[in-house]
C-alpha cells in the first residue's frame, strides 16, 4: 500500500510517500513560496537533495507539480498515480469535534470548516490540500489526522480557562492543545522502546523546537498540555511568548497603541528567544552568543529551560508523579544542553541524567537516564508522517 502524507500551510506544502508494507519512506520533500514568482520544490529521492524552480501560484498547481514530480522525469518513484491507494493530511484544528482521525467526506469537512475561527490561518490551507487532491484524484480516499485530537482526553477542569463560561458556550474558547500527533506518537512509541505498559505508565512528553509543547500523558491518555485555545500559550519558544500576565496585554497595547493584530505578532512573531535576546529564535544561535559573552542570549536561554522545567514538575504533580520523561523535537532531540538544563535539579524527583549517554545522543532513540535513576529519561525522535501514513492505512486500507 503507497500512501501520500500531505502537510499543507498557508505558502507551503510538505509530503512525504511511504511504502507501508515495511513502512518506509520513497521519497519526501516540499513546495514553498506558493502565490510567489521565486517558488520551488525541494525533494530528497535516494538519498540525494534535489530542488526545481517554478511559478507556483495556487495549493491546486502545488499538488500538481508534485504529483508530476512522483510520476514523470528524472525523479520519478511512481509509473502512474494509480499506485497510490490514499492520500493522509495534517489537519492543525479539529476543536471539540475530532477526538481521533478520520475519512474526509463532505460531511467531516463541513465540520472542521466550522473551525476556522479557531485557527485562520492553518485550517483554509489543510482544506485546500484536500481540494486539490479532490480535484486531481476525485475517487481516492483521503484520511485527516487532527493535531488537536489527541488532546481531547483532558478533564475540563484541565482544558476550562476561569473566564464566564458563555465565552466557552459561545465561542469554543478553551485548552485544546497542539503537536497532538508529535505527541501521541511518541508517547506510544516510547513504551515499544521501553518495554513497558503505556496503561500503566506515566509520561511527560517534551517537543522542543522553534514551536515547542509538553503533554501529559498518564495511562495511556493525555491528561493535559501546555498549548491553549493557540499555539501561543505555554513553554517560552522561538518567536512566541508563551505564558504571559494577560493584563501585561492590555497594558502593552495601550502604550505601543496596538490593535490586536499588532498584539498578536508582537507575541508570535517578535518575542521568545528571539525577542529577549534580540539575536535569534534558533537555539543553536543563542549558545553561540553566550559562547561571545552575550548576557541578553544568556538570559534567553535560562528563561526558556525554567519555563521546561516548570512545566515537567507541574505536570508530575497532576499525575501524582512520572515513570519517563521524553524528548523530542529538534532542540529536545539534538541539544543535549536542552536535556541536561531542564532535568538539572530534579534530582529529588528521582530524575538523573548521565552525561556521557546524554551528550553522545544526537538524534536516535536513547535511554539518556543513569542507571539509578528512578525515572527513565528517552530521547525519541518524532515522526508525525509516520504517524498520519499509519491512521490513512487503518482507515483506508
Amino acid at each position: 500500500m503507497k500512501i501520500l502524507v500531505l502537510n499543507c500551510g498557508s505558502s507551503s506544502i510538505k509530503y512525504a510517500l511511504y511504502d507501508m508494507t515495511n513502512q518506509s519512506v520513497i521519497t519526501s520533500g516540499g513546495i514553498e513560496k506558493i502565490g510567489l514568482p521565486d517558488s520551488f520544490i525541494k525533494m530528497k529521492v535516494n538519498g540525494e537533495k534535489v530542488q526545481i524552480d517554478r511559478p507556483i501560484e495556487e495549493h491546486t498547481a502545488g499538488v500538481q507539480f508534485i504529483f508530476e514530480v512522483l510520476t514523470t522525469g528524472d525523479y520519478a518513484v511512481l509509473k502512474s498515480l494509480d499506485e497510490l491507494d490514499a492520500v493522509g493530511h495534517r489537519m492543525v484544528h479539529g476543536g471539540e469535534k475530532f477526538n481521533k482521525s478520520a475519512i474526509l467526506t463532505p460531511e467531516i469537512m463541513e465540520v472542521f470548516e466550522a473551525c476556522n475561527d479557531l485557527a485562520p490561518l492553518h485550517n483554509p490551507a489543510n482544506i485546500k490540500g484536500v481540494n486539490a487532491v479532490k480535484a486531481l484524484l476525485p475517487e481516492i480516499k483521503q484520511v485527516g489526522v487532527f493535531d488537536t485530537a489527541f488532546h481531547q482526553t483532558m478533564p475540563d477542569y484541565a482544558y476550562m480557562y476561569a473566564l464566564p463560561y458563555e465565552l466557552y458556550e459561545k465561542y469554543g474558547v478553551r485548552r485544546y492543545g497542539f503537536h497532538g500527533t508529535s505527541h501521541r506518537y511518541v508517547s506510544q512509541r516510547v513504551c515499544e522502546f521501553l518495554g513497558i505498559d503505556p496503561e500503566k505508565s506515566r509520561i511527560i512528553t517534551c517537543h522542543i523546537g522553534n514551536g515547542a509543547s509538553i503533554a501529559a500523558v498518564k495511562y495511556g491518555k493525555c491528561v493535559d498540555t501546555s498549548m491553549g485555545l493557540t499555539p501561543l500559550e505555554g513553554l517560552v519558544m522561538g518567536t512566541r511568548s508563551g505564558d504571559i500576565d494577560a493584563g501585561a496585554v492590555t497594558f502593552i497595547m495601550d502604550k505601543l497603541n496596538l490593535d490586536t493584530k499588532g498584539m498578536s505578532n508582537l507575541l508570535n512573531k517578535q518575542s521568545g528567544l528571539a525577542g529577549i535576546s534580540e539575536l535569534s529564535s534558533d537555539f543553536r544561535d543563542i549558545l553561540a552568543g553566550i559562547a561571545n559573552g552575550n548576557e541578553k542570549a544568556r538570559l534567553a536561554k535560562d528563561m526558556y529551560f525554567y519555563r521546561i522545567k516548570k512545566y515537567i514538575g507541574q505536570y508530575a504533580a497532576a499525575m501524582g508523579g512520572v515513570d519517563v520523561i521524553l524528548f523530542t523535537g529538534g532542540a529536545g532531540e539534538n541539544q543535549w544542553e536542552v536535556r541536561s538544563e531542564t532535568t538539572s535539579g530534579l534530582e529529588f524527583m528521582g530524575i538523573k541524567i548521565d552525561n556521557e549517554k546524554n551528550q553522545a545522543c544526537r538524534a536516535t532513540e536513547a535511554v539518556i537516564s543513569a542507571d539509578d535513576s528512578q525515572v527513565k529519561v528517552c530521547v525519541i525522535p518524532t515522526d508525525e508522517e509516520l504517524m498520519i501514513a499509519l491512521d490513512t492505512q487503518a482507515l483506508a486500507g
